[in-house]
């Protein structure tokens, strides 16, 4: 059994990734994470715990059974405390994760209506923005451990575009952790999602690249054309495909030939500019940049 999200449930959010997240239900798109912006619209820079208040809104309407807070790891720039809330959502039990609840068991939300605070977590590594983890179980199953979840589905007949990218940019945004080019560019903001196109070995496109490159264990290939076997990014075979999901081939990425973490790809309903991310970043707003990848 997989959920499928409807475009009325991602209506609220700006951004959705399936596959860029450490975490086991993530690695085969058994979870979605949605963002929603800040109160200007940005869902790339990082959200300081202390700053100001971003709504969550609900992506699914239903029941709220339960809320739980649990204890989330210990990060100098995170919360001390997550929190999770069960909905009932019909075909399936709805798991939102990151959000200090301002609902409580019994209470009915629609799609949209707020359910408490995005909370900055401990799970979050330090480059990601506030945002919802969502996932779905099957009525009777164990909703609180972290395996188990239904895989997720995007809408079909939701618009989504795949870009070419040639591999530059100039920083738009940037902080200690991650910097954000302003390439490659949306075509429509606001109107539908866009993605960084995957190619096969000979540069035609096959889809939408989705995940942390190469930084977290499986990425994924959404709006798949065809079978491929293979993913290429900038001429360099970057993952093997199975199905949806993709096998990184572990290659190092480059940014002005120097070595950094990976890239952040995700599906962008307002922007599609490719996110650089690295432990220690040195890129500034307004520096051009060129990045390449290199096989270990």
């Amino acid at each position: 059994m997989a959920v499928t999200l409807s475009a009325e449930s991602l209506a609220p959010f700006r951004r959705v990734t399936l596959y860029d997240s450490p975490f086991d239900a993530h690695d085969r798109g058994c979870a979605v994470d949605l963002y929603p912006g800040d109160a200007g619209g940005d869902t790339l820079r990082p959200n300081p715990e202390d700053g100001p208040r971003i709504d969550a809104p609900s992506p699914v309407a239903g029941e709220v059974v339960e809320t739980r807070t649990v204890r989330a790891p210990s990060r100098p720039y995170a919360a001390e405390e997550d929190h999770l809330i069960l909905v009932d959502a019909g075909d399936a039990v709805a798991r939102v994760l990151h959000v200090d609840p301002a609902v409580e068991p019994g209470e009915r939300v629609a799609v949209g209506d707020s359910l408490g605070r995005l909370v900055r977590a401990g799970f979050f590594a330090p480059w990601v923005a506030n945002h919802l983890h969502l996932g779905f179980r099957e009525h009777g199953a164990n909703h609180h451990r972290a395996a188990g979840s239904l895989p997720v589905e995007i809408d079909p007949t939701l618009g989504v575009d795949a870009l070419d990218w040639d591999g530059t940019g100039t920083v738009v945004a940037a902080g200690d952790t991650y910097a954000v080019l302003d390439s490659p560019t949306h075509p429509a903001p606001g109107e539908r999602f866009a993605g960084l196109a995957a190619t096969d070995a000979g540069g035609e496109s096959i889809g939408v690249l989705d995940g942390g490159l190469p930084h977290y264990d499986c990425g994924g290939l959404l709006r798949a054309r065809g079978r491929p076997s293979d993913a290429f990014l900038l001429g360099e075979r970057v993952g093997s495909v199975d199905g949806r999901d993709v096998a990184w081939t572990d290659p190092t990425v480059l940014a002005d030939g120097e070595p950094i973490t990976g890239l952040a790809l995700a599906l962008g309903r307002e922007r599609a500019a490719v996110k650089l991310v690295d432990e220690s970043m040195s890129l500034s707003v307004g520096d051009a940049v060129s990045v390449e990848f290199r096989r270990r």
